[in-house]
C-alpha cells in the first residue's frame, strides 16, 4: 500500500451503471489514479479481481458487481492487504462478520454500504434517530423487476441499523398470523421487511414508524441515474485507508 501521493484505486465492475460513473469520477480526481478496472465482458479489463491485485499495485478495491462474485472479491483483496470499499448487495450478517475479522488480521479497512448516496445515508441516520423515540416499525424495499436478490443491500442496512436502537413492538407475533404468515414479510434483524420488485423502480427505501394516533415516513427514492452514488463512494474511498476493519453504513463518515 502506497504512504504518498494518489490514492490508487481499482475497480471491479468498471463497465457496469455505477462502476463507470465512480471510475469516470476517479480519474477526473486529483488525489486519485484508477490503477486497474475488472469486467468478465471486456478484453481491455483484468478477467477478475486477483489478477489485478496481482498485477498492479493498488491501496483500494472498489466493488460494483453482484451478489454472486462480491464475497469472493472483497476476500481477494483482504488476502493482499488492499483496502476494500463495498456498493455491491449480497452480504450476509455472517458475511460481513467474516470480512471484519479478516480486514483486523490484515490490518486493513473496509467500508460497506447498501448505497452511497448521501441523501440515502441521511435517511438512516434520520431513521435511527426516529427509532429512538418510537416503538413500531417496518421497512418496505422497492427495486427494479429484474433484481436477484431480495431485500436490497439499503433495506438490509437499513434494517441491521435500526435494530441497534432496538427491536420494534409487533402488535401480532408472525407466528400467530392467521392466513399466510409470509404475507407479513421477511424478518430482517427482527424488523419486517416487505421486497417489491416491480418495473421503473431502480431502488427505493421507505421506512414507516408508528405510534398511537400518528406514522411517520422516511423514503429514499434513487433515479435512473448513477451519479447519487458517486460522491458516496469517493468519500468512502478516502476515508478507508485510515480504518482498521469494517465499516457499516455511509452515515457513518458524515460527521
Amino acid at each position: 500500500m502506497s504512504s504518498g501521493g494518489a490514492i490508487r484505486v481499482c475497480v471491479a465492475g468498471v463497465t457496469g451503471w455505477t462502476g463507470s460513473a465512480v471510475a469516470e469520477a476517479i480519474r477526473r480526481a486529483d488525489d486519485l489514479e484508477l490503477v486497474a478496472g475488472v469486467a468478465r465482458s471486456d478484453p481491455a479489463s483484468y478477467s477478475s479481481v486477483a489478477e489485478a491485485l496481482e498485477a498492479v499495485d493498488a491501496d483500494v478495491l472498489v466493488d460494483y458487481t453482484h451478489a454472486g462474485v462480491v464475497k469472493d472479491n472483497v476476500i481477494a483483496a483482504l488476502e493482499r492487504r488492499v483496502a476494500v470499499v463495498v456498493g455491491s448487495s449480497g452480504l450476509s450478517a455472517d458475511d460481513y462478520e467474516e470480512v471484519d475479522a479478516l480486514a483486523r488480521d490484515r490490518g486493513v479497512g473496509v467500508i460497506a454500504a447498501g448505497n452511497f448516496s448521501i441523501t440515502a445515508a441521511v435517511l438512516v441516520r434520520a431513521a435511527v434517530e426516529a427509532a429512538r423515540h418510537l416503538d413500531a416499525w417496518e421497512v418496505i424495499d422497492y427495486a427494479s423487476f429484474r433484481k436477484p436478490d431480495a431485500p436490497s443491500g439499503t433495506a438490509r442496512e437499513l434494517a441491521e441499523r435500526l435494530a441497534e436502537v432496538r427491536t420494534p413492538a409487533v402488535g401480532v407475533p408472525v407466528d400467530e398470523v392467521l392466513g399466510a404468515p409470509a404475507a407479513r414479510g421477511a424478518s430482517i434483524a427482527g424488523s419486517q421487511v416487505h421486497s417489491l420488485r416491480l418495473p421503473s423502480f431502480v431502488v427505493s427505501t421507505e421506512v414507516v414508524l408508528a405510534a398511537p394516533g400518528e406514522r411517520l415516513s422516511l423514503r429514499h427514492d434513487a433515479g435512473e441515474s448513477p451519479a447519487p452514488y458517486v460522491a458516496g463512494t469517493l468519500l468512502a474511498i478516502r476515508a478507508v485507508r485510515g480504518r482498521r476493519g469494517l465499516t457499516r453504513g455511509l452515515d457513518r463518515l458524515l460527521d
